[in-house]
């Protein structure tokens, strides 16, 4: 962020050396700042993070109002270190909610939510589904539904700072 080079990093769990997607999450005081992630790993879990959590500090949502180094200290991290993504033919009986993720691919957009959102909001698993249709792909609120959506689920080992 300050044009400064990552610190070297020395990794030997086998859990940080494997290949794995992940999404990194930033919050400053409970408030989200940036979250991006990649289902697709380019290499170890470590370097993945490294990736994202540089990607999220510039968060094209938060264009308007990206974060500065005067808010560094204050920002909670937060990984989710991902399953595979596996394909689900019905939504409604193969998808937990607060265990599962969701990516929604349809024929112009494409959206997820990671397994913490359900949580954190509150929602069905209906609505955890629309909403991801209608927020994050583009798509009608019930493109879940349509033969032309794919629906797939994944899981996350979520940790941060604290732990």
């Amino acid at each position: 962020m300050r044009g400064e080079p990552a610190p070297q990093i020395t990794v030997e769990s086998e859990a940080l050396l494997a290949p794995c997607g992940a999404f990194v999450t930033l919050k400053n005081h409970g408030r989200l700042r940036g979250c991006i992630g990649t289902f697709m790993a380019s290499g170890p879990l470590y370097e993945t993070v490294v990736e994202m959590a540089r990607a999220a500090l510039g968060d094209p949502r938060f264009l308007a109002n990206p974060v500065t180094p005067g808010e560094l200290d204050d920002l909670d991290i937060e990984i989710s270190a991902l399953s595979p993504l596996e394909k689900v033919a019905d939504p409604l009986r193969e998808i937990e909610l607060g265990r599962h993720g969701i990516r929604i691919n349809g024929p112009y957009g494409s959206g997820c939510f990671l397994p913490q959102v359900a949580t954190e909001t509150g929602w069905s698993l209906e609505e955890f589904l629309s909403e991801c249709c209608r927020g994050k792909a583009g798509l009608p609120r019930n493109a879940w539904m349509s033969p032309d959506v794919n629906v797939y689920r994944f899981e996350a080992d979520v940790f941060g700072e604290d732990e």
